[in-house]
């Protein structure tokens, strides 16, 4: 156990180091700033209650972004603006932005209005009559969006709090800082070409961020059909597999990484929906296909091997490192709805802005978060063989190992499978031939009477769950919610009626969605909320042609995504879900949308 810890420590220090170097490729140090900051300048060190006085706003922006102007419009529909928190002493207003400066960027035609550099933002600080003396604290936010010249950031807020002093009844205040009459004059822009790759905006911590994020996602029920698919796969393979298992990991956790961001940059780029792949039906007959190859090969029929000449090209021992490679490729379909929910936004940016080298950044720097605990998992499978007492047991556990990858076959061919009581009678009988085979038909160990005793025990209980699982369907977790297909005219039918509408966009490939439908809409608060809508939904398990403008129409990048429409037909989009939750967050937004 030992060994098998210091190699994980070796494989997790190998991984971030690898990062580390990598991103210091791209990225100078500066990174690490802000987009923009704001600082205030005060026209006095303290301010008398009952009048008013102007003050200035610093805003500096990071190069090489620039921010939006403060007009909204077509053109801009995220203006750059100053928000700032009721305080029932100190008010704040009429501010004015300076001049901008127009900016032709590559991925519009028109000119943009912009600030750069630094620009001073003038307003009026009111201290009420009934303002204590002393200390208060003006807050708020600065609300923008980024771009460069040839891609844009996601709408940022930048919180800040800046002390002001109260002074006195009857005190004239400090005298005013000159500095506050200076004119208001807009910095000019630089003309330098600026890339994608170049940086500010705080990437080293974005993309910290999205690290974390992906580890996160291990938390959520779409990883989990890969755990036992990573556990049979290597634990399966055994010393058969060739190489270090370290490196074996790095190749799986790469394999994930190379498919989840292709997929997810393609879906962005042509605003189709991450994990589409898995509407097709050749794709999930192809991928369950090759873990039923793998089973077979455990259960000892054949034994797969990478073609020789890949084999001599890589040298002695990356025939395997290349079929973990593979099986990383492979799974990373399976693995990319998980990534939907958490990148929305960045799905936006890089389908918007059109810039697909710093959108594969991102989805690689997610799905290395999100395969980092698989792949420890994998080095830890795969180095099963270095147990002590190996003998036909091991053997056994081979073939145990194979019929998890024939379970997440049949788990996978699912959407494809008619109708729910047919696809749990599926998982039934492939429990209860496994139960079979590795209880009694497999001749294994039959002579060491313990170990017989072992094998039998196991194969009842897969026996038994499988007898529960045929009878499960008929049984059921009593009425959920009662949806409606979606149509354009029950929708229209809904706002003329003047009821709000819930619309669920489901998969079958996705584990979420079925949490969903299993554990939240089947909750007797949710059932009873939902009678109060009008409740569709959108099964996008296989395509079809509406599909594209539904997604175009409501902004779906992933699923599972809930909708809550209003009385008057516009989205609430703040209680949009867009992930697996809880039933009290469900009720939660639920009851918003219904004003309780």
């Amino acid at each position: 156990m030992f060994e098998f810890v210091k190699r994980t420590v070796r494989f997790s220090f190998f991984v971030l180091c690898l990062m580390v170097l990598f991103l210091q490729l791209f990225f100078p140090l500066n990174a690490w700033s802000a987009t923009a900051s704001v600082n205030m300048d005060q026209s006095r060190e303290s301010y008398v209650p009952g009048k008013s006085y102007p003050v200035v706003f610093q805003v500096r922006i990071q190069f090489p972004w620039f921010l939006h102007g403060p007009d909204k419009s077509s053109e801009n529909p995220f203006p750059t603006q100053f928000r700032f928190s009721e305080s029932p002493d100190i008010r704040i207003s009429d501010v004015q932005f300076p001049p901008t400066i127009e900016k032709k960027f590559s991925f519009t035609d028109k000119s943009v209005a912009v600030y750069a550099g630094m620009i001073t933002v003038r307003a009026k600080l009111m201290v009420k009559d009934s303002a204590p003396q002393g200390k208060q604290t003006i807050k708020g936010q600065l609300a923008f969006q980024a771009c460069s010249s040839s891609a844009c950031l996601p709408p940022e807020e930048v919180s800040f709090a800046f002390p002001i002093t109260v002074a006195a009844p009857g005190d004239g205040g400090k005298l005013p800082n000159p500095e506050v009459k200076k004119p208001v004059e807009p910095v000019p822009v630089s003309e330098k070409t600026v890339g994608g790759w170049q940086t500010g905006a705080g990437l080293w911590l974005t993309l910290l961020g999205i690290f974390l994020g992906g580890l996160a996602l291990n938390l959520t029920p779409c990883i989990y059909p890969l755990i036992p698919i990573t556990v049979s796969y290597f634990g399966g393979q055994g010393g058969k597999m060739g190489g270090i298992p370290v490196v074996h990991g790095a190749f799986y956790i790469l394999g994930l990484a190379i498919t989840n961001s292709v997929l997810g940059v393609t879906a962005a780029l042509s605003g189709g929906m991450l994990g589409s792949a898995l509407q097709s039906p050749i794709v999930l007959v192809a991928v369950a296909a090759i873990l039923v190859a793998l089973a077979f090969s455990f259960f000892g029929f054949w034994e797969l091997r990478i073609p020789a000449g890949l084999t001599n090209l890589a040298a002695k021992n990356f025939g395997g490192y290349f079929g973990t490679l593979f099986m990383g490729l492979t799974l990373g379909i399976v693995a990319a709805p998980c990534l939907g929910p958490f990148i929305l936004g960045l799905l936006t940016y890089v389908g918007q802005k059109g810039d697909p080298v710093l959108g594969f950044l991102y989805f690689f720097v997610l799905s290395v978060g999100m395969g980092l605990p698989l792949a420890v998992l994998a080095v830890f499978s795969g180095a099963a063989d270095k147990l002590p007492m190996s003998g036909t047991w091991m053997v056994w556990i081979r073939k145990a190992l194979g019929w998890v990858l024939i379970g997440m076959a049949g788990y996978l061919l699912l959407p494809v499978i008619p109708g729910t009581v047919s696809r749990t009678m599926l998982l039934a009988l492939v429990m209860a031939a496994a139960g079979l085979h590795l209880g009694w038909l497999d001749r294994e160990g039959n002579h060491q009477r313990p170990f017989s005793f072992i094998k039998k025990g196991v194969g009842v209980v897969l026996i038994l769950v499988a007898t529960v699982l045929w009878v499960s369907p008929f049984g059921g977790h009593g009425p959920g919610v009662q949806w409606q297909p979606y149509t354009q005219e029950r929708l229209s039918a809904a706002t003329s009626a003047g009821k709000p509408v819930m619309i669920d966009f489901y998969a079958d490939w996705c584990a979420p969605c079925r949490a969903l439908e299993e554990d939240v809409f089947t909750d007797p608060e949710v059932v009873k909320l939902s009678r109060q809508f009008v409740r569709l939904k959108v099964d996008l398990t296989k395509k079809h042609p509406r599909q594209a403008l539904l997604q175009k129409r409501f902004l779906i990048r992933g699923v599972p995504t809930v909708l809550f429409i209003n009385r008057k037909g516009a989205e609430e989009k703040p209680l949009r879900i867009e992930s697996y939750v809880r039933s009290g967050e469900m009720i939660k937004q639920m009851q918003q949308a219904l004003g309780e």
